[in-house]
């Protein structure tokens, strides 16, 4: 669907009384309600799933200088992370990524009282992090797993070998990729003991957990209007590259870092 398209559907749209329009909201609202019991049905299985103690030592680059995984809970129990696509050599951060990274400073001190800690993490050098996080306005903290094998391991980075060879194992499958980099969300547990554990990791369309926005433009009559793009976030921008907000749908970007994966 482009842009005319979803004008010309806005315009010829049904066009009922209260009434009617009462009852068919009933109609779906049913089915929304069927739909939040099941996700609360898959948030229990969630916390169900076993977990995997996490052996190796692995150690980031921090502000504070180096860290251990453990030492990134900052005294909390639970540790979310966002697996953020910026690798070693790159000019910026992936946009799709940032577009995530945007939710993240109003959603810490919600969830530091739900005794969570969130840490950002990505590959290239910390100063280039830096750079670019004081230049998108963040305050969250973001390390660099430069040296380690933390993104490897949990299914963000690749090898170039396994990109050229078709057989990149991302998202529960090995399948083609098109990039060393991909994005994803993992959560973490430290017990009393300071034992830390991988509770549960997410990827694809997954990450949307993370973009609040999305779910806000999906109430709207135009929705995504996506269809049209070569890959549904083409139209994202990092937040300071926006053009000024018009009633036209942004052109599409040249490129990009990453695109959505089922």
């Amino acid at each position: 669907m482009n842009t005319v398209t979803a004008e010309l559907n806005a315009l010829h749209h049904p066009v009922v009384s209260r009434d009617r329009w009462t009852a068919e909201r009933m109609k779906l609202l049913a089915r929304e309600k069927e739909l939040t019991r099941l996700g609360d049905e898959i948030a229990v299985a969630r916390r169900a799933l076993p977990w995997v103690r996490v052996d190796k030592d692995y150690v980031f680059d921090t502000l504070q200088g180096p860290r251990s995984l453990a030492e990134l809970f900052d005294g909390r129990r639970q540790l979310l992370v966002q697996h953020f696509m910026f690798a070693p050599g790159w000019e910026q951060g992936c946009k799709s990524c940032s577009y995530m990274a945007d939710h993240n400073d109003g959603a810490n001190p919600h969830l530091a009282q739900r005794d969570v800690s969130l840490v950002v993490v990505s590959r290239a050098p910390l100063a280039d992090i830096e750079r670019f996080r004081q230049r998108m306005g963040w305050k969250f903290s973001w390390v660099s797993s430069h040296g380690n094998d933390f993104n490897h391991d949990f299914g963000v980075s690749f090898t170039a070998e396994e990109v050229a060879s078709g057989e990149v194992p991302y998202n529960y499958a090995v399948q083609a990729f098109p990039h060393v980099e991909a994005p994803g969300v993992s959560v973490f547990y430290k017990d009393e003991a300071g034992e830390v554990f991988h509770t549960y990791s997410r990827f694809g369309r997954g990450v949307e957990v993370m973009m609040g926005a999305y779910p806000l433009i999906d109430l709207t009559p135009k929705g995504r209007n996506e269809e049209a793009l070569s890959y549904p976030m083409e139209w994202v921008r990092h937040h300071d590259r926006y053009e000024p907000a018009s009633a036209a749908t942004p052109t599409a970007a040249p490129g990009s870092c990453c695109r959505t994966h089922d």
